[in-house]
């Protein structure tokens, strides 16, 4: 399943939702400028190293190593997930309890993180915490609204509509499932249950004002 779109609308821009994206184009191109010397220099220093956090150094990845990617699929991937889904949370906060909210997720998944690689020399690095944040408040806030998805096996595709509390339940599920295998996969799946666990929390703790216009989704129908 591939979400490409929602049908629920905002009125507010999203200017910090595509300021975030912009910058993490440009945080990658940085990355890629050099040779591959300069790509491992840029995770090595902004990217979250647990055994160096450990020691006390290094407190500023926390926040860093969320507008930092590893290749071009990573980046693309991501930043998919934030432009349909981070709109609408923009919306509901505000631009500035929203990219509050951003990065407090970003943040703790990352925590989340370090704690279940205590010690690992190896750096992480990707907004993807920071985004699980903002679909765990999508999945409160929004939970009705239909998301465009991409499904299908080898060359039949359809795009369906189907509610977020259904796309993005299965995502966390998968998630949480891939977290529990016991073999490193290079990716850091207890940051996604970590950001989407904080996300809920943080849209029930924040609590803003939702436009939400009920008979629009009530209209809406599975298909």
């Amino acid at each position: 399943m591939l979400p490409i779109g929602d049908d629920n609308p905002t009125k507010l821009f999203p200017f910090v939702t595509l300021s975030i994206i912009v910058t993490c184009f440009l945080v990658f191109i940085w990355q890629s400028s050099s040779d591959l010397s300069h790509f491992i220099y840029t995770l090595d220093n902004y990217g979250l190293v647990p055994i160096r956090v450990a020691t006390g150094e290094g407190l500023h990845t926390f926040v860093t190593n969320i507008f930092l990617h590893g290749g071009w699929s990573h980046l693309l991937g991501n930043m998919l997930f934030l432009w349909i889904f981070g709109d609408n949370i923009e919306d509901c906060c505000g631009h500035i309890r929203y990219l509050s909210f951003y990065i407090a997720s970003g943040a703790v998944a990352s925590a989340f993180w370090l704690f279940t690689e205590w010690g690992s020399p190896y750096p992480a690095v990707g907004a993807s915490g920071a985004i699980s944040g903002v679909l765990g408040a999508y999945f409160v806030l929004y939970p009705t609204a239909r998301i465009r998805t991409v499904i299908g096996y080898g060359i039949f595709w359809r795009v369906v509509r189907v509610p977020a509390y259904t796309m993005i339940g299965l995502w966390f599920v998968y998630q949480f499932m891939l977290a529990l295998v016991p073999i490193n996969t290079g990716v850091a799946y207890w940051a996604h249950v970590g950001g989407f666990i904080v996300g809920i929390v943080l849209s029930r703790i924040i609590r803003p004002k939702l436009r939400k216009n009920t008979a629009y989704y009530d209209l809406k129908q599975y298909y």
